[in-house]
Parts: C-alpha cells; sequence; structure tokens
C-alpha cells in the first residue's frame, strides 16, 4: 500500500520558509526585501512562487533559485517547485536597498566611531585628481569651524595626508576600556581639531607597502576598531583609488559612510569616477555630492584657461543625480600648501580657499549636517517643552 502523502504547506508557511532564503547580493532575506510578492500552493503539492528581483538580468538569480527550492522542497508535501520571475519597480527597488542598508548597519561590527559622527569618504575612480589634497582641505575648513575631525588616510598604498598636514611622528599607544588603542596624532586648528591616522607615521614615506587586499582591509578595520578617536563630529575617509578591497571592507564595517565623488573636468576622469558612484550604490552607501578638482587655471589678465577640459564634475553630478559640491580652480597655493604641510584652506585669501569654504558650508549646512548627541537633543526638547508649557500658562 503507498504511503499517504505529507498535507502541501500553506502559503504563509512557504513564505515563513523563505524567510531564512538570504540573497547573495543584497545580503537580507528575499520576504523582507519584498522579492516574494506572491505564493500560491496547490491541493497536489505544487508550489508556484513570484520572484521579484531588481533587475532582470540578476547575475545572482540562477543562486536565489537554488537556495528557493531547496528550502522549500524540505517540506514532505512539496512535490514540485516553480519560480516565476519578475522585475521590480523603481520604487520597490529603493525600498529593497533601503531594507538591506539598514539590515547591514544592525550587523555591523562594533568599531571605536560614535554614532553621532558623520562619515564622509572621499573616493575617485582614479588616481591623480588631487582627492587627497581635497580631503585634508575639507578636515582643516570643519575643523576651523569648531568641530572634531577624525581623519583616516586609508589610501594605504598612498599615504599622503601627514605630508599634507606637516606631521612628523610615529603612533603612540594608550588605555582604553582595559586594553591599549592607537592614540591619533592631533592638530588643533581654531577652535576645532583633526586627529589623524596613516601607515604613513608607521614606515618611511618612501617605503612601498606590498600588501594584498585582505591585509588592506584589516589596516582600515584595525584603524576603525583600536584608534583611541575622540569623540568626533566628522570622519573623512581619504579612500584609495578604485572600487576594491577597502572599499568593500568600508561598506561592510562601516554602512552608514556616505561617499563624496572627486573628478577632474575630463570626460575620460568623470567615465572612471562613475564607477566609485556605482560601487557605492551597489554597497547601499548614499553619495552626497560631487567635487571638481583642477576646473580651470586663471592667469593674471582674468582669463580663464580650461587646462582638464570642462564640465565633467557636473556631467557626472546629473549622471548620478547627487548635487555638484563645488569646483576647484587650479591654483599653484594649492600645491604649495600641501608640499609644506598648510592647506590653502587655511589661507587668507584665494579662489581655492573660497572654493574649499563654500564646499565645506554645503557640507555642514545641507548634505552632512553635524549630528546632535542624544542628551543634547533631549535636553533641548525638554526646554521647548517648557517653554511651551510657560506660554501656554501665560494665556490662562
Amino acid at each position: 500500500m503507498a504511503a499517504e502523502q505529507a498535507a502541501p504547506p500553506t502559503a504563509d508557511e512557504v513564505i515563513e520558509v523563505l524567510r531564512s532564503v538570504i540573497d547573495p547580493e543584497l545580503g537580507s532575506d528575499v520576504v523582507s526585501l519584498g522579492m516574494i510578492p506572491n505564493v500560491e500552493v496547490g491541493n497536489n503539492g505544487y508550489v508556484e512562487i513570484e520572484v521579484r528581483l531588481t533587475i532582470s538580468g540578476c547575475p545572482m538569480r540562477a543562486d536565489i533559485k537554488r537556495r528557493i527550492t531547496e528550502r522549500v522542497d524540505i517540506h514532505p508535501g512539496v512535490t514540485r517547485v516553480h519560480i516565476t520571475w519578475t522585475e521590480m519597480s523603481a520604487e520597490e527597488r529603493t525600498a529593497a536597498m533601503s531594507t538591506a542598508r539598514a539590515a547591514a548597519q544592525q550587523r555591523a561590527p562594533e568599531t571605536a566611531i560614535g554614532e553621532r559622527c558623520q562619515v564622509l569618504a572621499i573616493a575617485s575612480g582614479k588616481g591623480g585628481v588631487g582627492k587627497s589634497s581635497v580631503t585634508v582641505n575639507l578636515a582643516a575648513g570643519l575643523a576651523q569651524q569648531g568641530f572634531t575631525v577624525g581623519l583616516l588616510d586609508a589610501d594605504i598604498w598612498g599615504f599622503s595626508v601627514p605630508r599634507l598636514l606637516g606631521i612628523e611622528g610615529g603612533l603612540d599607544a594608550v588605555e582604553r576600556d582595559g586594553r591599549p588603542h592607537i592614540s591619533p596624532h592631533r592638530l588643533n586648528i581654531g577652535k576645532g581639531t583633526i586627529e589623524v591616522v596613516s601607515t604613513g607615521f608607521l614606515v618611511e614615506e618612501s617605503t612601498a607597502l606590498m600588501w594584498r587586499g585582505l591585509m588592506l582591509t584589516k589596516a582600515v578595520e584595525q584603524f576603525l576598531r583600536d584608534v583611541a578617536w575622540g569623540d568626533l563630529d566628522y570622519l573623512l575617509i581619504d579612500m584609495p583609488p578604485g572600487t576594491g578591497d577597502v572599499q568593500m571592507g568600508l561598506a561592510r564595517m562601516l554602512p552608514r559612510t556616505s561617499l563624496v565623488v572627486v573628478t577632474t573636468p575630463a570626460l575620460a576622469a568623470q567615465r572612471v569616477a562613475q564607477r566609485a558612484a556605482d560601487m557605492a550604490q551597489r554597497s547601499f552607501l548614499p553619495v552626497l555630492g560631487v567635487i571638481e578638482n583642477m576646473s580651470g587655471f586663471v592667469c593674471e589678465d582674468g582669463n580663464l584657461h580650461e587646462v582638464f577640459g570642462s564640465g565633467g564634475g557636473k556631467t557626472l553630478a546629473e549622471a548620478i543625480d547627487v548635487p555638484l559640491l563645488g569646483s576647484i580652480p587650479i591654483e599653484a597655493a594649492v600645491s604649495h600648501g600641501g608640499d609644506m604641510g598648510s592647506p590653502v584652506i587655511l589661507q587668507s585669501t584665494g579662489a581655492a580657499r573660497e572654493s574649499f569654504m563654500h564646499i565645506v558650508d554645503e557640507i555642514v549646512r545641507t548634505v552632512a549636517p553635524p549630528r546632535v548627541a542624544a542628551e543634547e537633543s533631549d535636553g533641548c526638547a525638554t526646554r521647548m517643552l517648557a517653554a511651551f508649557d510657560a506660554a501656554l500658562a501665560a494665556t490662562d
């Protein structure tokens, strides 16, 4: 006598099982991501599952199919699993990415970076666009406004931050939470402070670091976990050019990071820089804006010479739908300030200084305003409520 066929699962039971299926690219379960809009189960044990992909040509499609089929096939009442593929709308795709980003934040490893710190990665698609100089000037400008700014030189191979700030010497160790931590170099600027960590403090500037991807990622992880950072308002990370291991590691370790992309006016540089923006989007990191460096040279007679072309920054900003935060002209004072360890933004005059100051203002006022500490927010709310109560009492 044939064994009796087990009763098929309900649609709700199938959905619960699918909560254990993790999208290999987004890192969250397919149900939470909105990828399973419909499940139907027939009396004969046939299970029909609609899977909505972020894009129709998703390279992970075969892997997702395998994971879903393996999980659902386990149920003794299932005789067949059939998957119908559809594609998400733009709104559904945005919601899925928001869900994935929130989940990544919850899974992120613990770091020494406080929750209220705004983390800005200054990135570029290629080297030679002045990314490190831009990073240092932005850090100095933020410190000049009274902020405490961490500056992490994550360009492990091409470190230049120590020279650009005129800082020398090794890194000391301090005790924190019962174990040794790296003490960053501290540079007071105006009412603020820059706290700096770089491999340039560990080796001679002329020394070549022949590290592979895993070592690079581990170095950045140590700078995030084992440095005795202060109560930072901002952390600026000078990223290595490109879209390699350090970029992917940072997205995992600090998923609340936002990117600022640096390019030059040249079309070739703009197209390469777009890859950095694409990497950010694939890692669910928001891009705050674009900075165009070396935008033109103004002679003493007032004529503008577009040495590296024109329009690259604006074109890139429009292509990735973010603001152009500013354009920095070619000026000898920028290079001279870097060689002397004195960022141009700290000088008294100059078009480059004015451009950097404008970008700093855009960051503080618009794209990444400083976060208020919870205790400050509570105190402010309490004072507002007290004032409101007083105003009500005065009208009685």
